[in-house]
């Protein structure tokens, strides 16, 4: 039994936390494993887990208390995730926001920040629900206030508190009974977990903790065969940063586009949890109070479906740039990783925060030209660590190597996480963009869930890519120019001539101008005569129409390629934002694919 500690100072402070920590990290299987709300989505460990892991990857302890509670609170807030660690992040920022400038902190101060704290959580929560975590946090702090005019020693202290909190966990069981399926809350768990490690520290009498496991687990979505679970299909995050952010304001633009919304930071940085169906909506709001450096959707409802309905034994990954409607995606279950297209200081997820009309109005009206960037190494480990609890491999059909780095990201990504699961990832470079990846991708998909193997899937998608062609059909070249893809000379000429150009992929997937016409209408002849000379003597396995804003263009390409092909094209989509910024409004294609 270790010595009375009357108080704290920051290093003690920060060693307790990083217990607590550790914790989460052996225990966030079984949180997974045991969360059912708000949704099933067994995702509770690994939210607390990521945020621990910002806490003990971030902070370096002080002596001052003062400055190790704020750099824990910053720390939680940066990396937090989900509901359950947006919630401790807020948690944490009310125990820091009013500790004065000292050396320790006494256990009737830390009693005093505890309330402010619990005080706090609630406050985060657009709706709380008794029953949660909150409601354990709440026993717990108030515990503290009474217990600490019956003794000065903080393991005492906490101990007794821990028991109270205990009792509180049961009590959550009587919130969720409905599911039947667990006893607790495990956001409620977690915190009483993280509880345990804290004072174990104390009890200990430990000088320093060592976090032996900080692994981040994702676990499989454990939900039911339907979706009567998930009201709102996208669980939204973003931080935000600005000189005085509002949150009751922040709270009344976006609480009618959703639930589960929770709030969480100081008036100079907020981090955001919700759950709605019009994430690109929830943003564009967002952006209006503050800048937003960081920003994360997640799909529930294909998740779910992984688990409930999983079609094949092989997985399909794609990025945004494939261009493939919404249903489509589902139906094939394909799984695609956001481009971020950036205006200025404003950034946004390619399809997920920003659709292609928003993203056409913006270009039209916006003195910067937009930038495409690639997903980051850490976002395609994340995402093939995902999906290895689902498949028993994975094929990624990408983006052309030479408009995007991503190609490499995910090679690297798909050879660390193969070589730690032992389970095969294949990533083929398409040499396409827009619809004509999009074709690679469906045929790919398609192979997959008709049992065609991983070896064979990889070679055939290699072929299939060899064997589409893309036609683009521009209306102004002011956007050609600024993306480099024409000479500024030859841009001169055409528009000085106010002559439409006409462009393809070639077999390195390098954007060639091809030919030119005055009139649109003419450009669509001339793909036609392109068609025929490639195609008259070979089956065509299907073709799409993509379009930048530009839909009666785009349905009467359709109608004149189907008197060619004697078919309706497989769909008819809006463009990405990475064809769409390159070649600028009412610009169409036709992507066509043999057999």
């Amino acid at each position: 039994m270790s010595n009375t500690i009357s108080e704290i100072n920051g290093v003690q402070l920060y060693n307790s936390f990083v217990a607590g920590a550790q914790k989460i990290f052996e225990n966030q299987a079984l949180l997974n494993n045991i969360n059912f709300y708000p949704v099933p989505d067994a995702d509770t460990g690994t939210n607390l887990a990521s945020t621990m892991y910002s806490i003990v990857n971030t902070v370096k302890a002080e002596e001052n208390i003062q400055a190790t509670a704020l750099a824990l609170a910053d720390a939680a807030l940066m990396g937090a995730r989900g509901n359950s660690g947006i919630i401790f992040a807020q948690f944490l920022y009310g125990f820091s926001k009013d500790i004065k400038e000292q050396q320790t902190m006494n256990i009737k101060e830390f009693a005093t920040y505890m309330s402010v704290a619990s005080e706090c959580a609630y406050y985060a929560l657009a709706k709380p629900k008794e029953g949660t975590m909150i409601s354990v946090i709440k026993d717990w702090a108030n515990d503290l206030v009474e217990s600490c005019e019956t003794t000065d020693d903080f393991t005492t202290l906490l101990l007794n508190a821990l028991n109270v909190a205990m009792e509180s966990l049961k009590e959550t069981g009587k919130f969720i009974a409905a599911k039947a399926k667990t006893i607790v809350d495990a956001g409620a768990k977690g915190f009483v977990v993280f509880l345990e490690g804290m004072c174990e520290y104390f009890h200990s009498g430990e000088k320093t903790v060592q976090v032996a496991n900080a692994e981040i687990i994702d676990s499989e979505w454990l939900g039911e065969d339907n979706h009567e679970d998930i009201t709102f299909r996208y669980c939204t995050e973003a931080l935000m940063i600005g000189e005085d952010l509002d949150k009751n304001k922040l709270t009344s633009l976006i609480e009618t586009m959703g639930d589960c919304l929770v709030i969480a930071g100081s008036p100079r940085k907020m981090r955001l949890h919700i759950h709605t169906d019009y994430p690109w909506e929830v943003l564009e709001k967002v952006q209006t109070i503050g800048r937003v450096v960081y920003q994360k959707v997640e799909d529930m409802v294909m998740q779910n479906d992984l688990v409930s309905n999983r079609k094949s034994k092989i997985g399909i990954l794609s990025d945004s740039a494939c261009d493939i409607p919404k249903e489509m995606l589902e139906k094939y279950q394909i799984q695609t990783i956001p481009l971020t297209v950036s205006f200025g200081d404003e950034f946004y997820l390619d399809q997920l925060t920003i659709k292609p009309k928003q993203f056409v109005e913006k270009l039209e009206k916006s003195a910067e030209m937009p930038r495409s960037s690639q997903p980051s190494l850490m976002d395609f480990t994340n995402r093939y660590n995902y999906l290895t609890t689902h498949y028993d491999s994975i094929v990624s059909v990408h983006l052309n190597g030479k408009f995007s780095g991503m190609i490499n990201s995910s090679r690297k990504a798909a050879t660390a996480v193969s070589k730690t699961t032992g389970k095969k990832i294949d990533v083929v470079d398409s040499h396409n963009a827009t619809g004509a990846l999009g074709l690679c991708v469906l045929r790919t998909a398609e192979a997959a869930i008709g049992g065609m193997e991983h070896d064979e899937l990889v070679a055939k998608s290699i072929e299939w890519s060899e064997k589409v062609k893309l036609f683009v059909s521009c209306v102004n070249t002011k956007y050609l120019i600024n993306s480099g893809r024409l000479s500024t000379f030859r841009a001169m000429m055409l528009k000085l001539f106010k002559i439409k150009p006409l462009f393809t992929l070639d077999s390195e997937g390098e954007l060639q101008l091809g030919t030119f016409s005055f009139r649109t209408k003419d450009n669509f002849k001339k793909i036609l005569g392109l068609i025929k000379e490639n195609y008259e003597h070979k089956k065509i396995w299907n073709y799409c129409i993509m379009h930048v804003d530009n839909p009666e263009a785009a349905q009467y390409l359709s109608e004149v390629v189907e008197k060619l092909t004697g078919r309706k094209p497989l769909y008819i989509e809006d463009a990405c934002t990475m064809l769409a910024g390159k070649v600028g409004p009412k610009a169409v294609a036709v992507a066509i694919m043999e057999e």
